[in-house]
């Protein structure tokens, strides 16, 4: 009998693992990633709550294609508030994150533009590729930026936090930075990337004191806008895009700096963090406003669409 009985407990242990195991709770938040059987063509495969990734129809990134830019003569210039702020810069395994610390008392506000509300600044998304043929979740006429700089608000006059207004109509605004090639960086992205060393792996994070958020705008007041969602699961489509015409500049020694940047942790570093970028979306018909006029030699009163002038990628020097 004991040989039996060792060999029947053994099956039961073996069992009782097995359940324990498969009766952990899952976060899908771990699952998804931006390639392979877990990329962004099978995140609303993966959670059935996610299934706006997959079926929506305002989905965002979206190419902008500047022939096809309406310009809207009632769109107001942008606004973000300039005091600094505190906050924590993380590597979330899928990006590079800042968050404003919750318990801020004097938030930054983003209104102005196409917006009708008063948004709060929430925190910030850094995509970018490779190698500088991509990186961008935006393109501009089917051309790629090396890098893209999202900084997400929610609306704080509707809706008490980011997490309330992410699923809530009217409920984020997204200003989407794209990065070009420079032989000087944007100032205040320099106090990111000098802290990429102390974020190499997933989960690691780091404080960030007096952090100017408006400092990161290029000086340009002309924009394009459209209504989409979150790029990453669970895509809501409650996001109004505000992508600046001008981009910022990023150095190739910055970038380097993000490329060595991993998903997991120490132990097990997985694959690099670059690459981070959801393809765009079809617009399915959506109208992208622009405040640019195009017929910038014509009489102040008659704005046209001229189709001589326009927005192309990688044009800056």
């Amino acid at each position: 009998m004991a040989p039996f009985s060792s060999v029947f407990l053994g099956v039961w242990g073996v069992f009782v693992v097995i359940l324990i195991k498969e009766s952990t709770p899952v976060s899908w938040e771990e699952w998804w990633t931006y390639d392979g059987i877990s990329g962004p063509a099978f995140w609303g495969l993966i959670n059935p709550e996610w299934w706006l990734c997959n079926k929506g129809r305002r989905q965002s990134p979206v190419n902008l294609e500047p022939t096809q830019l309406l310009f809207d003569p009632n769109l107001q210039p942008l606004h973000l508030d300039k005091h600094r702020i505190n906050g924590v810069l993380a590597n979330t395994g899928h990006s590079v994150v800042f968050a404003v610390e919750n318990d801020t008392r004097h938030p930054v506000n983003i209104s102005g533009g196409p917006l009708s509300y008063r948004y709060q600044f929430h925190e910030i998304h850094l995509h970018f590729g490779a190698d500088d043929r991509i990186g961008s979740e935006h393109t501009v006429d089917g051309h790629a930026f090396p890098a893209e700089l999202q900084i997400f608000g929610f609306n704080s006059q509707l809706y008490n936090n980011f997490s309330d207004a992410l699923h809530k109509a009217q409920g984020i605004v997204a200003v989407s930075l794209l990065l070009q090639l420079g032989d000087l960086s944007n100032p205040e992205l320099r106090t990111f990337t000098q802290q990429l060393d102390k974020i190499k792996y997933g989960g690691q994070a780091m404080e960030i004191k007096r952090f100017g958020v408006r400092e990161l705008l290029p000086d340009t007041k002309h924009y394009m806008t459209y209504d989409g969602s979150t790029t990453m699961p669970a895509c809501h489509e409650t996001t109004t895009w505000i992508i600046l015409n001008k981009p910022i500049y990023i150095t190739k020694q910055q970038l380097h700096a993000l490329r060595q940047l991993m998903q997991g942790d120490e132990k097990q570093p997985n694959a690099p963090l670059a690459n981070n970028f959801r393809p765009p979306q079809p617009l399915h018909h959506r109208p992208v406003r622009t405040n640019i006029d195009f017929n910038v030699q014509g009489p102040k009163n008659c704005p046209t669409m001229n189709r001589d002038i326009y927005y192309k990628a990688n044009s800056w020097k």
